[in-house]
């Protein structure tokens, strides 16, 4: 406050007129506020600005700079209260606009209003922003700057602040995404400054871009000028000469960080030379590997134009040398900033738009004779400052992050010999260019920093290129060359350098290419230190030594052999999160508090304990030979002080679990013997119940970590569970059951899910206790506030009452029996209150509803207290099936009616219920979007197995004729990707129409056979169809065979025409004539078909 008092007093004493006091004055309020970061109040921010712009209008103009200055300061950060000022200031007439004018001769002073500008634009949290026309002008003013070139009479480094002062506006407007960049002109006007900002004063590089991109699936053309090109850098090819005959002798350790950098273009010797290097580095030789560990610095990759030199190499005098020093920092800056801007732009614009500039700063490669188009690698490769360079793949990075679905239509696996290039291969070769331009600044590459970015953006790379569809390779190269890094001084790389293992490991696993490399052995792809790895990791059995399990691995079946060598991966994941580090490759950042302790720093075994995770998920097979070791990993770490690492050892027990089950289940494609033996998986479960999971489980203080110990519990393979001791089996029990209670709602959720689980677990399942006590803890999951509690419980509702009807078929009348009508009472009207929820409860509830209905005994539905509970859930189903919900929610209800049909003990035919839930399924057969939905109707429709349950002749026709609409508009759909699902919905209908025809009174037959007069022609092609279509899996997942559709056919023909024989007239024609006329033409085709 006493400066800004000290300033309106200043300003108070001074006179307009007084133009020097002014320029001091001014001079002043710039130099405290910068200098001191003081927030000026409203009312002294009123008095300041009215000031400076009363100045601005009055003064001389030789004033206008330093006013400028001083408003420029006012306004930083204080937009929102400069509102009635915006008039003057950016208005119409307004002063900043006049003075940012591109007609406007002094240049320092267009620098000084912009920056003002910008600083106007500024956004200040929870404070109101620009007006859309304020911020309209701001954007074409910058844009009209970053547009302009130099002239003459501008000197370099006042020019590289003009156009920074401009970035920073253009960032401004579109952080927070207060701005939208919407219309392609803008877009693509913006890009375009952008890109030639890149470049700016990028030695050896000289490129014209077009005033506007637009958004093409090639690469867009860089007009280069090569004169510009050798005039630009007079002095740079003297220093580079004589620094490279001074540098004969090292070239080999010093070439590719020399031309890495090098001031030339990508074309002619150099390129071939670079390839070459490549193809080198892609094998076993790594030129940095050896200095890292040891901790030599190897030679600097800046091109020697750069540097400071001595006055004996240079034709500079120390003066001019500083001056050009000073010139290249404020281009580098300018580069930094458009860089910077052009993250902002990325955040600012959808996705599916910036990818139709992909070709404009995304590497292709080059075509026979042509240089390669400029991009963002150019300058990961070629500038000097390493800042810039790291700045450079951050936006290449944010270009990649989430370019999965652009990047899927990629293709090269098959030799394409077409006149043209399909888009697919030119995305194709893009994602090789990407590679192989990455690996290359990868060896280049001297700073640590920038290292680190080359490996976030290749990981980001490998995540989303589609590799399954690109010719093998591309992985193998990345594997060999970052294995290096791994062991690099600097922490940070060594955990990007993990980060990128992982993202191999689980990019559309399991890819044939990653399971040659996991089966490498560990010498595989290293230079001859062998430095790929530390030397701690040498010895193949020394990780395993420290586990109690070493030697004595039960699933080891090679006989007299002596186990396999671990995977080199596997193996080094381990290393690093168990064994004590050794120094011999210390690590250079200090700021890991682990540093000091005997293990590696602790961001290191995090990474290493994810990428284990990923690897036992991806690559299972090649995991489970060391499954119990695994196992003991996990629970040393769930045993450390270090939450993050516990949790992470959860996460990788968790893997272990699911792994087990995926291997165990029915469909599995794993054979049995080759499965993780039932008595090695009990061992394992032993040893976690004996050892850490229970404590973690009970560890209150962090409930992310309870939450991954709850949800490993729930990953124990069934058949195990029933294996265990009997105090684990209720130790496990209890846990869950105590956990549902938690406060946490992570946790309580956590616990829901997994007594889901458990409830299915035939040793529990059919313990009536374990199910009453399963049912309450659920129940109050159920009606918990969080909504993710909810869903969780619904789904566990849904396992139990499948359940129940599990144990109503096995048990039969004991079960039902002792189980509580209260409790089922209990689970009805909860379940129905569930159905009213939101739609991920809701999905399940309905599930439930239509168990619980299903399981119902006659006693239940006479019991009064049962009535209305029943009446208002069945109402509820009906409801649902017809709703706005979502597809699943439709879906899951119409599948719930279908099991509200099955139970005998309900009044079908006679309960008004009825009608309403056959009127609903019938509408939603003929007319709902999704084919899954109006499938599942369709078999909910067949299901009653007598006449009477269809109620009255009216409501069985209706049914009949809404099944044949649906036959014939079976393949009317506005979405696409319904198609698919069709002939599941025709075979499906086709055995609702012969189901019904089976159960037909005589009464039914004229309605039926009207309809086949009408309509018998369009569906009989269907019918024929759905009788050779034989074999085929429905939505059901039952497979039938042709005989038993041609049988289900000629059964409904015997019963029609039984009935037809007691009738007159021509139903007989009509229906049953029909069908044998159907049956005839399907055995003629077959007969046919066979000879």
């Amino acid at each position: 406050q006493d400066v800004c008092a000290v300033l309106v007093q200043a300003c108070q004493l001074v006179p307009l007129d007084q133009e020097h006091l002014v320029s001091k004055v001014c001079q002043l309020i710039h130099h405290l506020l910068n200098r001191y970061q003081v927030m000026v109040d409203e009312q002294n921010l009123n008095f300041l600005l009215s000031y400076c712009i009363s100045a601005l209008r009055q003064c001389s103009s030789w004033t206008h700079v330093e006013i400028l200055q001083a408003l420029a300061a006012l306004v930083y950060n204080n937009g929102p209260k400069c509102q009635k000022y915006l008039p003057d200031l950016l208005g119409k007439a307004g002063l900043l606009l006049q003075f940012s004018d591109p007609a406007q001769p002094d240049v320092e002073l267009r620098r000084a209003a912009v920056r003002s500008m910008a600083n106007l634009c500024l956004s200040v949290p929870a404070q109101p922003y620009l007006d859309e026309s304020y911020r309209s002008v701001c954007f074409q003013t910058f844009l009209s700057v970053l547009q302009s070139s130099k002239t003459s009479d501008v000197d370099d480094i006042t020019f590289c602040m003009l156009l920074q002062s401009a970035l920073k506006g253009v960032q401004s407007l579109l952080n927070g995404g207060k701005m939208k960049l919407m219309q392609t002109d803008q877009i693509g006007a913006l890009l375009a400054v952008l890109k030639k900002c890149m470049f700016h004063g990028l030695p050896g590089l000289s490129i014209e871009v077009p005033t506007a991109l637009y958004p093409a699936p090639l690469p867009q053309y860089d007009k280069r000028s090569p004169v510009k090109q050798e005039q630009s850098e007079p002095a740079t090819s003297k220093q580079t000469g004589s620094r490279r005959k001074k540098c004969k002798g090292k070239q080999k350790k010093g070439e590719f960080g020399e031309e890495g950098r090098g001031d030339s273009g990508d074309t002619g010797d150099e390129s071939m030379l670079r390839a070459d290097m490549l193809k080198l580095h892609l094998g076993d030789v790594q030129p940095h590997a050896p200095d890292v560990c040891a901790g030599k610095d190897p030679l600097s990759s800046h091109p020697t134009g750069w540097k400071r030199i001595s006055s004996s190499e240079s034709e500079y005098s120390d003066t001019e040398g500083g001056i050009q020093s000073k010139v290249r920092s404020y281009q580098a800056n300018v580069r930094q900033g458009a860089l910077a801007c052009f993250l902002s732009t990325i955040k600012s614009i959808e996705k599916r738009v910036l990818y139709g500039y992909w070709s404009a700063f995304v590497p292709d490669a080059p075509g026979i004779g042509s240089p390669q188009s400029v991009s963002l690698m150019t300058i990961a490769l070629k500038d000097p400052s390493p800042k810039t360079r790291a700045c450079a793949l951050q936006v290449l990075s944010a270009f990649l992050e989430g370019s999965k679905q652009f990047l899927s239509v990629a293709e090269d696996a098959n030799d394409h010999k077409r006149a043209f290039t399909p888009f697919s291969v030119t995305i194709a070769s893009s994602i090789r260019e990407l590679h192989r331009c990455l690996l290359l600044a990868l060896v280049a590459e001297s700073s640590s920093q920038t290292l680190t970015q080359i490996v976030k953006c290749l990981a980001n790379l490998v995540s989303n290129a589609p590799y399954s569809r690109l010719k093998p390779g591309l992985l193998t190269r990345v594997w060999n060359q970052i294995k290096p890094y791994i062991s690099h001084k600097d922490v940070n790389v060594r955990v990007s350098s993990l980060t990128l293992l992982g993202a191999i490991v689980s990019v559309q696993a399991p890819l044939p290419e990653v399971q040659l490399l996991l089966q490498q052995p560990s010498s595989s792809g290293l230079n001859s230190s062998g430095s790929a790895t530390p030397g701690r990791f040498s010895s193949c059995e020394q990780w395993r030594k420290a586990l109690p399990w070493a030697g004595e691995n039960p699933l080891d079946n090679s006989a007299g052999c002596g186990p396999p060598e671990p995977c080199w991966l596997l193996r080094l994941c381990v290393s690093i999160i168990i064994l004590p580090r050794e120094d011999s490759c210390s690590d250079s950042d200090a700021n890991f508090p682990s540093l000091s302790s005997v293990y590696e720093p602790c961001p290191l075994r995090l990474e290493a304990l994810q990428v284990l995770a990923l690897l036992v998920k991806g690559y299972f097979p090649m995991a489970q030979s060391y499954f119990l070791e695994l196992g003991e990993v996990a629970c040393r770490c769930m045993e450390e002080m270090d939450p993050s690492i516990q949790l992470h050892g959860a996460k990788l027990l968790e893997e272990l679990g699911t792994g087990v089950l995926q291997q165990h289940k029915p469909d599995s494609p794993t054979a049995p013997e080759q499965r993780v033996p039932v008595s090695v998986v009990v061992t394992f479960w032993t040893m976690m119940l004996n050892g850490p999971l229970p404590g973690t489980l009970q560890n209150s203080p962090h409930p992310t970590l309870q939450t991954s110990a709850c949800d490993a519990l729930s990953s124990i393979l069934p058949e195990a569970f029933s294996l265990l001791q009997g105090d684990q089996q209720i130790l496990c029990v209890t846990l869950l059951l105590g956990l549902n209670h938690s406060e946490n709602p992570l946790v309580k959720a956590a616990a829901a899910r997994a007594l889901g689980v458990y409830i299915l677990f035939p040793c529990l399942r059919q313990d009536v206790m374990f199910v009453a006590d399963t049912a309450n803890a659920i129940l109050n999951s159920l009606h918990d506030k969080s909504p993710n509690v909810r869903a969780k419980a619904a789904w566990s509702l849904g396992n139990l009452t499948d359940t129940l009807i599990i144990n109503m078929e096995t048990m039969g009348q004991s079960f039902q029996e002792e189980l509580s009508d209260l409790l089922l009472l209990k689970l009805l009207r909860s379940a129905t209150e569930a159905s009213k929820d939101r739609d991920k409860v809701k999905s399940n509830a309905v599930r439930a509803l239509g168990n619980v209905l299903h399981f119902l005994q006659p006693c239940h539905v006479a019991n009064p207290r049962f009535r209305e509970a029943m009446e208002e859930s069945l109402q509820a189903l009906i409801a649902t099936v017809g709703s706005e919900a979502t597809m699943k929610v439709r879906w899951n209800a119409c599948y719930a009616l279908g099991n509200v049909f099955k139970n005998p003990a309900l009044p079908l035919g006679e309960a008004p219920w009825a009608t309403q839930a056959f009127s609903a399924l019938s509408s939603v057969v003929k007319s709902c979007k999704n084919f899954k939905v109006r499938i599942k109707s369709a078999m909910a429709l067949s299901i009653p197995s007598r006449r009477e349950c269809y109620g009255s002749t009216e409501q069985f026709c209706q049914i009949w004729s809404a099944l044949v609409v649906a036959l014939q508009r079976s393949e009317d759909t506005e979405d696409f990707l319904e198609f698919k699902y069709s002939s599941s919905l025709r075979t499906q209908i086709c055995r609702a129409l012969l189901h019904l025809l089976r159960l037909a009174r005589s009464t039914d037959l004229p309605l039926i056979g009207g309809t086949l007069r009408d309509h018998g022609e369009a569906i009989k092609p269907f019918v024929l169809q759905y009788l050779r279509s034989s074999g085929e899996e429905n939505e059901a997942g039952m497979h039938t065979d042709l005989g038993e559709r041609e049988r289900g056919l000629q059964r409904a023909i015997d019963h029609l025409s039984g009935i037809e024989r007691e009738l007159q007239g021509k139903a007989r024609v009509r229906v049953s004539l029909y069908l044998e006329d159907v049956l005839t033409d399907h055995t003629n085709a077959t007969e046919l078909t066979e000879a």
